[in-house]
């Protein structure tokens, strides 16, 4: 049996009471927020409005500012072109420019760096020809060779003096040089090569005195320094000149050239065969004169033209007969020897006229006392072998040659030897074939 629905009724108004009360509520809070939300559109709106504002005045202050900028600007230069100047007139300057400040006396110091020919500027310091002989092996020598003789193409440092005046000349440190100061500031500044500014003024005085020994331009016991260093007389002192030409040449082809009456007689020296006529704008129209007959034209042959007196042919004379020199086995040794001598000879010498230079010369060496040469100072292991009676011969020089400082211990030769059996045969022959 179902129960009555009038039972129910009061149940749905109390749930329809509850939700509209929840309804109601919940629309009442969504209210609120949409007003607050609004508020707070307005505050912002507001407050963009006012720096709006702010913005606009302060801009129109600046275009005032820069109104009134233009204006005075045109003032003043109209003003200007009335009194016919159109800039300020240039500031009143100290002399400076209003640039920099005085240099102090340490930067001044730290620049002043040049060497004088006459001594000025070298610092305190000395080195003597043997320390420099270690010094320059070790940062020199790649390059310029152990004797200063220089290593393919790199620059030669010593001889060379009596070729200044060939068509290729030699100039080193010895035959060209004017002023020893030249070579003391460009060893200590430019090198050795790769590490340039490495050498102290000590070393750089022992390779200069090196340098100078090996042109013989000092004794091995010579030590440089401030107070030596005038004391080297350089070969090529002499042999540079003040440029002059301005003086003593210009004037001479520097005067107005003649262009009427320059002679007074004129003589005709040819004729010419051919007419040629002013050429048109843009090019020549060289033709042949036809107003001439053929008969009348001077005539060319191999002995010159017609009207030139035929010249007295000189005497032909005879081409010497050369014949070829037969090249055997001993020719070719001592070509090979003289190859190998020109790592010798920038300090040695052979042949007619050789004179020491930083070794003796080699006339005649074979079969002579060792350390015996005339005039040439020898070191002390020479002399004591000299002493002893040795002399040369071709196993002692052979042996020498190979390895100097091996053979004869002490010797100030700094050559580090022949590596080669054939070279050391070579310069052996080549160096017998001079007799005293």
């Amino acid at each position: 049996m179902s129960k009555s629905p009038n039972l129910l009724l009061p149940a749905l108004g109390g749930t329809a009471l509850v939700l509209g009360v929840a309804f109601g509520v919940m629309n009442r809070d969504y209210a609120a927020d949409k007003i607050d939300t609004l508020e707070t559109r307005v505050d912002q709106v507001s407050a963009q409005a006012s720096a709006a504002s702010d913005k606009a005045k302060a801009e129109a202050t600046r275009a005032a500012e820069l109104e009134a900028k233009v204006a005075e600007i045109q003032a003043n230069t109209q003003a200007q072109l009335l009194t016919a100047s159109a800039t300020q007139p240039a500031p009143q300057m100290d002399g400076r420019y209003g640039l920099g400040r005085a240099a102090l006396a340490e930067e001044i110091a730290a620049w002043d760096v040049d060497i004088l020919p006459d001594g000025r500027g070298l610092p305190e310091g000395s080195g003597d020809v043997w320390t420099g002989e270690e010094v320059y092996v070790e940062n020199c020598a790649s390059c310029h060779g152990d004797f200063a003789e220089g290593v393919d193409n790199w620059p030669v440092l010593a001889g060379g003096f009596d070729t200044l005046g060939d068509k290729d000349p030699v100039k080193t440190v010895g035959s060209y040089w004017p002023y020893l100061s030249t070579v003391w500031d460009y060893v200590h500044r430019s090198m050795p090569f790769g590490a340039a500014g490495t050498l102290t003024p000590d070393d750089t005085y022992a390779i200069v005195a090196y340098i100078l020994y090996s042109n013989d331009l000092v004794d091995d016991d010579f030590v440089l320094s401030r107070d030596t260093f005038l004391d080297v007389p350089m070969h090529n002192a002499d042999g540079f000149i003040v440029d002059d030409r301005a003086e003593q040449e210009y004037a001479k082809w520097r005067t107005e050239p003649c262009m009427e009456n320059c002679k007074e007689e004129v003589a005709v020296t040819m004729r010419s065969v051919f007419f040629v006529e002013t050429p048109p704008e843009g090019g020549s129209n060289s033709v042949m004169n036809h107003a001439r007959t053929v008969d009348d034209l001077p005539t060319f042959s191999a002995a010159g033209p017609s009207f030139i007196a035929e010249a007295t042919p000189k005497p032909a004379t005879p081409a010497p007969t050369v014949t070829k020199a037969a090249v055997n086995d001993g020719d070719a040794l001592l070509t090979q020897g003289k190859k190998v001598f020109r790592k010798c000879s920038a300090c040695h010498a052979v042949g007619d006229g050789a004179k020491h230079k930083s070794g003796p010369q080699l006339n005649g060496v074979m079969g002579r006392a060792m350390g015996s040469a005339d005039g040439f100072k020898y070191s002390d292991v020479f002399q004591e072998a000299n002493a002893e009676g040795r002399t040369w011969t071709p196993e002692d020089l052979a042996a020498f040659l190979a390895k100097p400082k091996a053979y004869m211990k002490g010797t100030k030769m700094a050559f580090a030897g022949l590596k080669k059996e054939e070279d050391l045969t070579a310069i052996t022959a080549y160096l017998e074939s001079f007799a005293e």
